[in-house]
């Protein structure tokens, strides 16, 4: 039985033409700066998120960490949402390497954080007793609220606030190009107010390792320090950058525009699990109504819900069918669609959360999990 495996988009395997460019690709010493292959990509992802340059690193974690380092000075603070994968999934990469705060604020169910409060987020500079505000970070799409993505607009009013106070706008977008297709817009309209933007390449677009942040080329210059600080600057590096520039083609030749799959793949399993007796609302700011789940949160390729039944009963059964998915925080289930996962999959797919639900022991007068419900397991991304 073949698997079908929706813990992550990070599952992906590259693509028969990634493996070929890979095997192929021309390399040099990416430290000097001479690798081609990396300086292609990293040319291609400055064009496309519209910086004036790029830096390929390892991962999505090191591209926020080395992002850090290159805007804040040690005792500094960032405004970021209370549950964004800088705070959570990081390991405390900004109070161990960086060595600042973070001054956390509730998302809101759209995954955005109130423009009011970011304001009142702000530091007294004055005031001897407080950090000083270095940055603030937004992420796009905002993974707990169930991946829903953030305009530009939105990303613009928090720009300003910031710049208006002096202070950089960093983007989490390690699938701002999930955003861009779900939004209909270029990522470069998405980056564009930002002063710095990750995005992954080893998630939807199913490169086998590597994130790129961009930036002005003086912070990139710093950011390409930071990264060699944190043990990051890699030599041939080319062979796996070759994969990126697979991806990051226009159109149907790269892998960008095919999220649109993803996306729909995921309504499809949202809507399919809505129908189910005992799947309900995951809670929080996912879903903030109690009641049953509610497909049309689904904007991009995360499904997060919750079940009146065993969790842990529930994804053992899925598992020995053949179905892996990701207990998720506040006692949830989360499912997340990328290349390789086809429709015929997703109906594979309920049909077993609909037998695993049955053969499950009931959990009563639970009518949904909640922000308060116990976190057994996080997901890492």
């Amino acid at each position: 039985m073949d698997l079908i495996d929706l813990r992550s988009d990070t599952v992906t395997r590259p693509t028969p033409e990634m493996r070929r460019a890979m095997a192929e690709a021309e390399v040099g010493d990416d430290v000097f700066g001479d690798d081609p292959t990396v300086n292609a990509l990293q040319e291609r992802a400055a064009e496309l998120l519209g910086k004036e340059a790029a830096l390929f690193v390892a991962s999505g974690a090191m591209g926020n960490l080395v992002a850090q380092l290159a805007h804040l000075g040690r005792g500094q603070e960032t405004i970021a949402g209370s549950e964004s994968h800088l705070i959570d999934d990081e390991a405390a990469g900004h109070a161990v390497v960086v060595g600042t705060s973070i001054r956390a604020l509730r998302e809101r169910p759209d995954g955005t954080l109130d423009l009011d409060e970011i304001v009142g987020a702000f530091r007294d500079p004055l005031d001897v007793h407080e950090p000083i505000t270095g940055l603030v970070a937004l992420e796009n799409t905002n993974g707990h609220s169930m991946g829903q993505p953030l305009t530009a607009e939105y990303t613009r009013q928090v720009a300003r606030i910031a710049h208006d106070r002096g202070v950089p706008l960093h983007v989490d977008g390690a699938r701002l190009w999930n955003a861009a297709i779900a939004l209909g817009v270029t990522p470069g309209d998405l980056a564009g107010p930002a002063d710095s933007v990750m995005c992954c390449l080893s998630k939807g677009l199913a490169c086998p390792v590597g994130s790129i942040v961009a930036g002005s080329r003086d912070f990139v210059w710093r950011a390409r320090r930071a990264r060699k600080l944190v043990g990051g600057g890699m030599r041939q590096v080319g062979i796996v950058a070759a994969a990126g520039l697979v991806a990051l083609r226009d159109g149907d030749a790269g892998m960008i525009t095919r999220l649109a799959d993803d996306h729909a793949n995921a309504r499809r399993l949202a809507e399919g699990l809505a129908a189910l007796p005992g799947v309900v609302s995951p809670g929080g700011i996912a879903q903030p109504a109690a009641g049953p789940l509610d497909p049309a949160r689904v904007r991009t390729n995360f499904v997060i819900f919750g079940i009146q039944r065993d969790r842990a009963a529930v994804l053992d059964d899925l598992k020995a069918r053949g179905i892996l998915l990701n207990a998720y925080p506040h006692g949830t289930i989360r499912a997340v669609t990328h290349y390789g996962i086809t429709a015929a999959d997703i109906d594979r797919v309920i049909a077993a959360v609909a037998a695993a639900l049955r053969a499950a022991p009931a959990i009563h007068d639970v009518d949904a999990p909640t922000a308060t419900s116990p976190t057994s397991t996080r997901s890492r991304d």
